[in-house]
């Protein structure tokens, strides 16, 4: 075998149908796209859901919930988190950088400390919002909250 004996499998091409060239072709008069209807016509278009003169889906069923375009969604932190990463790294003060360093938090994402589990040592904790377990778990540790 050499290259200037290299063919593609038999059946594996074929050529582009010309439709629209006459009635020699056999794909002339309508080409391909039978008689009469809008999808016979140029410039037709299906519109995104339509089923052929039937109620769509998106009709058909029932319209509920309410989405609210002011929610504020906050990524949720428990203390016992923060207390380990605190034991792990030797750290007294946790804010937004100390978790986005540690792979916790993305960029854009607010923080939002929960009170599940518990604080043994006194922090420093910074973030977006607290708790009221959170925030009483803290400052009986001894340690201190700030809001951003």
């Amino acid at each position: 075998m050499e290259l200037n004996n290299l063919r593609p499998a038999v059946g594996s091409v074929t050529r582009k149908t010309r439709i629209g060239r006459g009635p020699g072709s056999g794909k002339g008069g309508t080409s391909t796209r039978g008689h009469k209807g809008a999808k016979s016509r140029s410039g037709y278009s299906r519109k995104i859901g339509f089923e052929g003169g039937q109620m769509p889906l998106q009709r058909r069923l029932p319209k509920f919930g309410f989405k609210n375009i002011n929610r504020v969604e906050y990524k949720a932190i428990n203390i016992g988190v923060l207390d380990a990463l605190a034991a792990a790294k030797g750290l007294g003060k946790i804010g937004i950088e100390e978790l986005r360093q540690a792979g916790y938090i993305n960029r854009k994402q607010l923080v939002k400390v929960l009170g599940e589990g518990s604080v043994q040592r006194a922090l420093q904790v910074e973030a977006n919002a607290f708790s009221k377990s959170a925030e009483k778990a803290i400052t009986e540790a001894g340690g201190t909250i700030s809001k951003i």
